[in-house]
């Protein structure tokens, strides 16, 4: 078990007044929904990070992007802790879709008051404005 924070970046993408969100695979968080995001390469600017993690996994191209909040995410029963940088984005190129299908099973465009269930902890954390700066 490593008990040190892990670093992420959470991407919020918007498009009339929806948000872009995938519902998870894998071994953290299946089938809770959330934004595209990842953990951050050394080196990695948040920018970068968003960059990178946006066009892995939904094969969108994004600019404009630009610092959200911070969310301190602690997941009690796995033991883990991580630290997710949110940033915003326009996206510039492309239509999203599942290009990670090893990381998402679907996405789709989710007004924010009628987002799907369940939520991953950062993505409640960030709405719940358990969130650095407060919203």
């Amino acid at each position: 078990m490593n008990e040190k924070p892990s670093v992420g970046v959470a991407v919020i993408l918007t498009r009339d007044d929806k948000v872009l969100l995938m519902k998870r695979k894998g071994p953290h968080g299946p089938g809770t929904w959330t934004t595209p995001g990842g953990h951050m390469e050394f080196g990695e600017t948040p920018e970068q990070c968003a960059t990178r993690e946006v066009k892995e996994e939904v094969g969108v191209e994004i600019t404009a992007i630009r610092f959200r909040a911070v969310t301190n995410d602690l997941f009690q029963a796995e033991r883990r802790h991580s630290v997710s940088i949110w940033m915003e984005g326009k996206i510039r190129a492309g239509e999203p879709t599942v290009i990670a299908t090893e990381e998402a099973s679907e996405i789709g465009w989710f007004a924010w008051e009628a987002l799907p269930q369940p939520l991953y902890l950062p993505l409640e954390n960030f709405i719940t404005q358990n969130s650095y700066p407060p919203k």
